[in-house]
């Protein structure tokens, strides 16, 4: 939550240049509170796990956070009950017409194939649509990153020579961003696909930004610069053991996978692995959950279709 002082105090300049958040009173006075409307699209398999690792990090700021699961209708889930669905997910039909501060759309385990091959693609292009006008800030996870960078921009994946699985060491390249807010300048996130996007295609689009880079995984945070949408290309919302499962998964299907790298002590899977990335995972969170909801978002999420996202531009 922000500092709030006055705005002819010598620390309100020399903190704000810092990127530590601080209010003035005349702004604090002015904002109206209300719970946050998060809608999550749960394209995992493991549904379950995943609702409880994103329910993790939402909940921890002070917020008020309202979570509506959605599901696709073109594709039907093979790895969770039907009643589970019924009780706690609703489909695109079912909220077309509302509006949310947030979104969240996951990662898919559909990354090899080319997008327009994933049957539930057209379902998905008008969902990322809906959000030009019906979401104020999108946070896309992995594969969801990749299709939305390709939907929106253009951008391309790319067939990589190995799997990218472990975790690896990142820099943050934008410090003033506030989405970077508290990071160290080195930190860890997990990975876990076969495929990247394109930096050249990035590089050559100017709405976006690479926010945090890794010279191993690539681009891992990008964002436009008004924070409407904003992609994460592995999985910091990940518990300690997933990569474990994910590993002795393959292992157990005789797959040829690699050990994760920088997991295991020593990348040794007989040892318990270490848990690198957990503090830096909530702090993404928490500051998308603040600098790029609560602080943006209009009390009245019926004027949201005024901020249409194409207003940013695209990419040639």
């Amino acid at each position: 939550m922000p500092l709030i002082i006055p705005k002819t105090l010598p620390a309100y300049t020399a903190l704000g240049e810092e990127n530590v958040f601080v209010m003035h009173r005349e702004r604090a006075e002015s904002q109206h509170i209300r719970p946050l409307r998060i809608l999550v699209l749960n394209l995992m398999p493991t549904k379950i796990v995943t609702e409880t690792q994103l329910a993790r990090l939402l909940a921890n700021s002070p917020l008020q956070v309202h979570l509506t699961f959605l599901q696709t209708a073109s594709h039907a889930a093979s790895h969770v009950s039907a009643q589970h669905l019924d009780a706690f997910y609703t489909t695109f039909d079912e909220i077309r017409d509302q509006r949310y501060d947030g979104m969240i759309i996951t990662g898919a385990p559909v990354e090899t194939m080319d997008f327009e091959q994933v049957d539930y693609w057209p379902e998905l292009c008008r969902i990322m649509e809906f959000t030009k006008t019906n979401v104020y800030s999108t946070l896309h996870v992995c594969w969801g990153a990749q299709a939305a960078l390709y939907y929106h921009f253009g951008v391309r994946k790319e067939l990589l020579p190995q799997k990218m699985f472990g975790v690896f060491e990142h820099r943050v390249t934008r410090p003033a961003n506030p989405l970077m807010r508290g990071f160290d300048e080195v930190f860890f996130a997990p990975h876990s696909r076969h495929t990247g996007i394109v930096r050249q295609d990035v590089e050559d689009c100017p709405a976006l930004r690479i926010l945090a880079d890794s010279d191993e995984a690539g681009p891992f945070i990008l964002g436009t610069d008004s924070g409407r949408q904003i992609f994460v290309t592995g999985h910091p919302e990940y518990d300690k053991l997933t990569l474990d499962s994910e590993y002795r998964r393959d292992v157990n299907k005789g797959l040829d996978i690699a050990v994760p790298r920088n997991y295991y002590p020593d990348d040794d899977p007989t040892r318990e692995p270490l848990f690198r990335w957990r503090s830096h995972a909530h702090l993404l969170y928490t500051n998308w959950l603040n600098y790029y909801v609560y602080q943006n978002t209009p009390y009245d999420l019926e004027t949201l279709e005024s901020l249409r996202l194409s207003r940013e531009g695209g990419c040639e």
